[in-house]
């Protein structure tokens, strides 16, 4: 693990991951670094929509996935993550379920507008509780048969995250 001093340091390095995979044409300008308590790295990543052929591989989420397989854990409780701009509402979720309580950012979420990524959509769509099925149908259809399932992981006392 490398430790680094200060706050500057580590979003510095969140942007020079971006900056190389967004000249390589692997992403956008977007880069992210996982801390512990202790101020070691566990992670620098960048986003690589382009070249993983994956709409989830967010700066963020890679390196959300490369701390967790790092520590061997899904719980990422004490860590702070640095990234170059406001997280995506998948983004907010994934550092919500990794249980990372600190943020340090860059950009904000109308600085990505401005350049055409399309974050604010997203979040107009759920502010309009998830109605607008002219981007989203949500269908309901077959909760009995899936309430089964849940309620058999609920009888085998498993580990809820």
């Amino acid at each position: 693990m490398i430790t680094i001093d200060s706050d500057r340091d580590i979003m510095l390095k969140a942007i020079e991951r971006a900056r190389k995979t967004m000249n390589e044409d692997k992403g956008g300008p977007f880069g992210a670094a996982v801390i512990d308590a202790e101020g070691n790295i566990l992670s620098v990543a960048s986003n690589t929509v382009l070249s993983d052929h994956d709409a989830s591989a967010h700066a963020e989420i890679n390196a959300i996935r490369a701390a967790s397989k790092k520590i061997g854990s899904h719980d990422l409780t004490g860590c702070t993550i640095y990234t170059t701009a406001h997280p995506c509402p998948m983004c907010l979720g994934a550092t919500i379920w990794a249980n990372i309580k600190n943020i340090i950012y860059g950009c904000r979420p109308e600085d990505a507008d401005s350049i055409g990524f399309r974050d604010d959509f997203i979040y107009e769509f759920i502010r309009n509780d998830l109605s607008d099925t002219n981007i989203l149908k949500l269908d309901e259809k077959y909760r009995e048969e899936c309430l089964k399932l849940f309620k058999e992981y609920d009888a085998m006392d498993k580990e809820i995250y």
